[in-house]
């Protein structure tokens, strides 16, 4: 019988995407001859996600997780094909068991998430899991981004928007943690979520936003202002008091609450404040949008009309 090697395997598991315990089983059946082996995948079905593997997945979720005590929280970009497949039961909970594994295993990044035993069956790794789902769904899977909060002075919370195509996550601190099951707290935390859904902020506070970036933006309002025939002695001041509306734009703190735009996030934070008795400061935050910056292929969309032409 041939020495099976894990190069062996793992140059097996490129070629056809098949799980990693799958490719050692081939190998071990076609006594180590590599065509045999991809033959034998072929045959029960396990290779099918090698042949996916040149197309895009643009469409999919965002999923979100919460430790029971709001310690930590993750929000995982999960990628398909077509947004019929991320509308069924089979790919969300895919991607709720990616979020869960990622909120325990605390993964550096997705090539190291890849290479994990999945915490739920340490006998396969993520991407064995990921290879079972693409043969089990039908279309190209893909762990494309994650983030993972785990708070040490307050708590995490996530928000899912529009059955996942806008996740949030965000970690706010409060140093009273006898009132972090108090209502005021847990719904500003959780209105914080959607603010950054719908507002889009890039940053929590004016510190935050680079010199570079604030001086270039700058240099665009003067020159805005000298446009618009203003006289040169003015500018400068103007320039100031149109800096102060970006910081409203880009800043979290700063914005008009969408729930109440008479009244900033800051003064939002000060009235939970007053009423907790706790310092409440946002900390920090990401937020996704499924599928930005990527390209779909037309072959993508044909099996999308296809399959309406199906219902």
């Amino acid at each position: 019988m041939a020495n099976i090697t894990a190069q062996m395997v793992k140059e097996l598991r490129e070629t056809t995407q098949a799980g990693m315990m799958d490719c050692k089983k081939a190998l071990i059946e076609a006594d180590g001859d590599m065509e045999k082996a991809i033959a034998w995948l072929r045959e029960k079905g396990l290779a099918a996600a090698a042949k996916k593997a040149s197309r895009i997945a643009a469409e999919g979720m965002v999923a979100g997780y919460v430790s029971a005590d709001a310690k930590v929280g993750v929000i995982v970009e999960v990628n398909c094909e077509t947004d019929f497949v991320a509308a069924t039961d089979k790919f969300k909970d895919f991607c709720a068991k990616i979020a869960r594994h990622i909120a325990v295993a605390n993964p550096t990044d997705v090539d190291a998430l890849m290479t994990q035993p999945f915490t739920d069956d340490a006998a396969k790794t993520i991407t064995d899991l990921v290879s079972d789902a693409t043969v089990a769904i039908g279309e190209k899977i893909n762990i494309r981004r994650f983030a993972r909060y785990e708070a040490k002075a307050g708590v995490v919370e996530t928000y899912i928007h529009m059955g996942g195509k806008i996740g949030v996550l965000i970690e706010v601190n409060n140093n009273k943690p006898e009132t972090f099951g108090n209502e005021a707290f847990k719904a500003y935390y959780h209105d914080l979520a959607l603010q950054i859904a719908a507002a889009r902020p890039s940053f929590v506070i004016k510190c935050e936003v680079p010199t570079d970036k604030l001086d270039k933006e700058k240099d665009i309002l003067r020159a805005q202002a000298l446009n618009e025939g203003k006289p040169e002695k003015i500018v400068d001041k103007m320039v100031l008091g149109r800096i102060e509306k970006y910081y409203k734009e880009v800043c979290l703190v700063e914005q008009p609450f969408v729930k109440d735009p008479e009244k900033s996030i800051e003064q939002y934070t000060a009235e939970v404040e007053k009423e907790t008795g706790a310092v409440i400061a946002p900390v920090r935050f990401e937020r996704f949008e499924r599928g930005e910056g990527i390209e779909k292929r037309q072959e993508n969309l044909a099996d999308e009309i296809a399959q309406m032409q199906k219902k």
